[in-house]
């Protein structure tokens, strides 16, 4: 008999356990192992480091809004292309992409709908459609719909989620800053709510007008929250910036945004507020 030699070992049946395709993600974040059933269930948020993924704007309807209650406005505005834009590609080319991509004919929703059996104004951006950006459509739909909530005493809830302004819009597009913040004086001068939720990002001329506008503004954590972006700030005023400058942490501890909450708690949080607001305006 060798002194040295392999030992023998049993052979065991391995039972192969079966993973369905797409079960199983990792987290951009964390980098951890994430259940996507589990995932979907807690509304796109790592269930390991609650890292809070972008939604689209009908998830986010979705969520926040009562089951078979949300009625779409205004579905027939297309974006037009005054300018004859061109950059890379044309405007118009870039329109049938993000329409594509997102399967939305622009980048915010609107309708009415009941939160938690109290019917609100809605209104959601989508990053998919052009970063979210804010072109003389969405202006539109977001002016139509709280004019439409004066009409009907509803309050107004609007979900960001935006790169800012749309640059193939120019002009046309700042003018949507102007006109969708005259659109919320005038309900505010009817004492109606306005509650501004702010998603990851939310930035240039959204937060620059309408976003920044709430009665209550709130936040999503870890959201970015700005005007420029950092890099931008940075290299313009040539030092270094505070950590966590922008996001919704450092936004809260300065004084720009009310709450922060997180997104499964989302919908009673704002069904809370607005049951505040609705009593103190009829007493």
């Amino acid at each position: 008999m060798a002194i040295f030699g392999k030992p023998k070992y049993s052979k065991v049946k391995v039972k192969k356990v079966h993973i369905p395709d797409g079960r199983w993600m990792r987290c951009v974040n964390c980098n951890g192992l994430v259940d996507a059933m589990v995932f979907e269930r807690e509304f796109k948020v790592c269930p390991q480091c609650k890292y809070h993924y972008k939604m689209t704007a009908w998830e986010r309807i979705g969520m926040m809004i009562d089951e078979k209650t949300f009625k779409e406005w205004d579905a027939e505005l297309r974006p037009a292309d005054p300018l004859n834009f061109k950059d890379l590609k044309s405007y118009t080319e870039r329109q049938k992409e993000a329409g594509k991509k997102s399967g939305l004919t622009e980048a915010v929703i609107t309708g009415k709908g009941n939160i938690e059996r109290l019917p609100v104004a809605f209104g959601a951006m989508d990053f998919n459609y052009i970063g979210g950006s804010m072109g003389s459509v969405v202006g539109e739909k977001i002016t139509r719909m709280i004019e439409r909530a004066i009409d009907r005493r509803l309050p107004v809830v609007i979900a960001t989620a935006s790169g800012g302004a749309r640059m193939m819009e120019s002009t046309y597009s700042l003018m949507q800053m102007a006109k969708t913040s005259g659109a919320l004086a005038r309900l505010d001068q009817q004492r109606l709510p306005f509650i501004s939720i702010m998603t990851n990002p939310t930035t240039g001329g959204v937060t620059a007008s309408f976003a920044s506008l709430g009665d209550i503004v709130v936040a999503e954590p870890e959201a970015l929250i700005g005007f420029a972006g950092p890099r931008v700030i940075q290299q313009t005023i040539k030092q270094e910036l505070p950590e966590g400058f922008q996001r919704a942490e450092f936004n809260l501890e300065h004084g720009m945004i009310d709450l922060i909450v997180p997104r499964k708690d989302l919908k009673s949080k704002v069904a809370q507020l607005l049951k505040f607001f609705t009593a103190q305006t009829n007493p």
